[in-house]
């Protein structure tokens, strides 16, 4: 069985990221909840740098669902081709801005469940645009989540469901709204895949990783 962190140790593990980075953001460029919900749904297997190059000219000219189903689909596709799977991605941009228009005025519903049932939006989808565009306290499980919840033993778990859950279970409400932003930042530049920089880790010494590059 997994080991876990103690609970008073996440708290300190929050405490010194959020002296590290005081207001985590994504680095998912966007201007507004719809430009973030197109961002977000278009960086599923893709690098935010590379999702932020192709959306830099699609958001001046598509900022709104009307604007992105007057483009078309072959207008999207021109703009996100250099995207991985952008032929997919492209339907699903121009569906979901369709039935933002016909089912929720136009607007991003705040609401998982309306979220989820778009084309293209899936769980961790969804608790980004709840966490970043409203404010709420979810925490969305990529793989950088998902390596650091086991590696650290901060929040254990099989699969993401399982580590989210550990995640909203075992963080203090005090730093939910911006754990996943911490920790996908750490996992990304410090506690990377191959072999985390544990050298330059805020939180070595709590951490209950056993292989430390130290």
């Amino acid at each position: 069985m997994s080991r876990k962190m103690k609970l008073a140790d996440i708290d300190e593990v929050f405490a010194r990221l959020s002296k590290v980075n005081p207001n985590p953001q994504t680095e998912l460029e966007f201007t507004n909840p719809y430009t973030l919900l197109v961002a977000v749904a278009l960086s599923a297997q893709a690098t935010d740098v590379g999702v932020n190059k192709a959306t830099k000219s699609l958001f001046k000219i598509a900022d709104t669902p009307e604007k992105m189903v007057a483009l078309g689909l072959g207008g999207i596709k021109d703009h996100i081709k250099t995207i991985g799977l952008f032929n997919m991605k492209a339907k699903n941009v121009l569906a979901l801005s369709q039935i933002l228009i016909a089912d929720h005025n136009s607007q991003v519903p705040e609401d998982r469940e309306a979220l989820e049932a778009l084309p293209g939006v899936g769980r961790k989808t969804a608790n980004v645009v709840l966490n970043e565009a409203f404010g709420h306290p979810t925490i969305a499980v990529d793989t950088h989540i998902f390596r650091l919840g086991n590696r650290t033993g901060i929040a254990p778990g099989k699969d993401v469901v399982v580590v989210e859950k550990e995640l909203l279970r075992r963080v203090p409400k005090q730093w939910q709204k911006g754990a996943h932003h911490w920790m996908i930042l750490h996992g990304r530049y410090v506690c990377k895949a191959r072999k985390p920089d544990c050298g330059a880790c805020e939180i070595a010494d709590l951490c209950l990783y056993k292989a430390k590059t130290i």
